[in-house]
């Protein structure tokens, strides 16, 4: 599964990290969205999840919109 769809909801009290499908993902993070930090939790979120090395995750499309695909590198 080297694509998913995440759904980001930035700046929210409690952090959460829902599977819709199993490529449909719905993420909550407390970091604001700005100077990229949402991005990033939204990253490591994925690489926890998945079990991949930090660096593994990449955002693919959607670095202003809270619709994103995300690449995983899985050796």
């Amino acid at each position: 599964m080297p694509y998913i769809h995440v759904k980001v909801s930035a700046g929210e009290k409690k952090e959460t990290f829902k599977k819709l499908k199993a490529d449909h993902f719905v993420v909550s993070v407390k970091e604001p969205a700005l100077r990229n930090l949402a991005n990033r939790r939204v990253l490591e979120l994925v690489e926890k999840h998945f079990g991949v090395l930090k660096g593994k995750a990449r955002l693919i499309s959607g670095h202003r919109s809270p619709s994103k695909i995300v690449r995983i590198e899985i050796d």
